[in-house]
């Protein structure tokens, strides 16, 4: 049996796809432990893995960013995202390095499973001090290849010979200038830490620095690359294990026989409802559809306006329970409830510009389940069009299907614990 270190970014959407992993492990013999904050404490121990909270490194709570670091809230779209690099993912890469340092003395792990956007391992690796790395995509591939545009920008992918210089251009234009200053914040950071200089673009810098990288989808939800490194597998979506009790809000019974459209802002960029939530709900006001809403923890009282009679609004609806039932999904762009909504077969609209949104919205929009909007703040005309679009023009069921039985096909946990197995039995 094995050692396995978890590292991975406090964040939830980040966190989720382990916890299976995690628990497998351990049923299988392994010894797990899970570096982590405090707050994802009890979802890390019920996996059965000794959960070690962070020390040197900020016990952050990803859904108040704004307490952490209330300038957030004055960036938008690339500007947010590179705050968040600079700020929360390199940012804290001295103190996670400092804590795992002190970790693999005690726990000599024969691999660190990580997310593709953890830093903390990049100042081992670099040294040459690093155990054997996984690492796991939660987001969008972000790997720079001559195939594809920057992540980021949420351009779709060309390999013409136009496109091909199209995207050497563009990717020369953000990791050279746009993001010049977060690359440069990276690499002071390491050399205070007597590390050398990131070799790769610091978007890309965790994913390459792994010795295996596996890729939470399917080839068919993402860009082809000529160039793709060997190390990376697709072994398919990482889903949340369904719940074990369900009691269902007492209108469940309304979606018999109805057209069900679920609209959610996700659990991060939920704070304003105004972007898309309430146009939503307001766009569908006087159509022959039922309307699910749900704020994703947020109070219920945040969607300060009349509802509707066709809306049915709650906090949280687990997607195991509700996607069965619905016939579109009007969403902000998150990569996990975008892949449920696929898995279920389900029409997708996306309206979102912030962290990883774009991308997931572009991939919508190439793989064919869905539209892309393009905005975050769509207007309640753009909203009812698309809806209608996806729920009367049958390529995007149709689409979405072929899609959903290519997920459905693989079985992501178990191909990601054979390829954890081989990781750690090689040399």
């Amino acid at each position: 049996m094995s050692k396995f270190l978890f590292a991975v970014m406090p964040i939830q959407g980040h966190i989720s796809p382990g916890l299976p992993i995690a628990k497998r492990l351990v049923e299988t013999g392994h010894e797990v432990m899970w570096y982590s904050t405090s707050k994802y404490r009890d979802k890390i121990e019920a996996t059965g893995a000794r959960f070690v909270k962070v020390q040197s490194a900020k016990d952050l709570d990803d859904s108040r960013y704004e307490v952490w670091f209330p300038e957030r809230s004055q960036f938008q779209g690339v500007n947010q995202m590179k705050f968040d690099l600079k700020n929360i993912f390199f940012g804290e890469m001295p103190a996670y390095a400092a804590d795992l340092i002190e970790l693999l003395k005690e726990f000599p792990a024969d691999v660190v499973v990580m997310d593709a956007a953890f830093t903390g391992m990049l100042p081992l690796k670099l040294t040459g001090k690093a155990p054997k790395i996984a690492a796991y995509g939660v987001f969008p591939m972000t790997l720079s290849s001559r195939d594809t545009a920057p992540f980021g920008l949420g351009i779709l992918p060309s390999t013409s010979a136009i496109g091909r210089i199209r995207n050497k251009l563009l990717n020369g234009l953000v990791e050279n200038i746009m993001f010049a200053d977060v690359q440069k914040h990276a690499n002071k950071l390491l050399s205070s830490m007597n590390a050398p200089k990131l070799p790769h673009f610091a978007l890309t810098a965790p994913a390459l620095a792994s010795d295996l990288f596996l890729q939470g989808t399917s080839t068919s939800f993402e860009y082809p690359r000529s160039d793709l490194p060997g190390t990376v597998r697709f072994v398919g979506p990482y889903l949340p294990a369904k719940p074990t009790e369900f009691t269902p809000p007492s209108w469940w019974d309304d979606m018999k026989n109805r057209t069900v459209v679920y609209v959610t802002q996700g659990t991060i960029a939920n704070e304003d409802f105004h972007q898309l939530l309430i146009p939503t709900i307001q766009a569908l006001a006087g159509e022959d559809v039922l309307v699910v809403a749900t704020t994703g923890g947020k109070p219920l009282t945040n969607v300060n306006i009349p509802l509707p009679d066709n809306v049915r609004l709650e906090s949280f609806i687990p997607h195991h329970e509700l996607l069965p039932h619905v016939a579109a999904i009007v969403t902000n762009g998150g990569y996990g409830g975008v892949q449920q909504a696929i898995y279920y077969g389900v029409p997708i609209v996306t309206a979102g510009k912030t962290e990883d949104k774009p991308e997931v919205s572009a991939r919508v929009e190439w793989s064919g389940v869905g539209i892309n909007l393009k905005t975050d703040r769509p207007s309640k005309e753009k909203i009812l069009h698309a809806v209608k679009q996806v729920l009367n023009q049958p390529q995007f069921k149709s689409n979405v299907m072929r899609l959903s039985k290519e997920f459905q096909s693989m079985d992501a946990i178990e191909n990601t614990m054979k390829e954890l197995s081989k990781l750690a039995n090689s040399k």
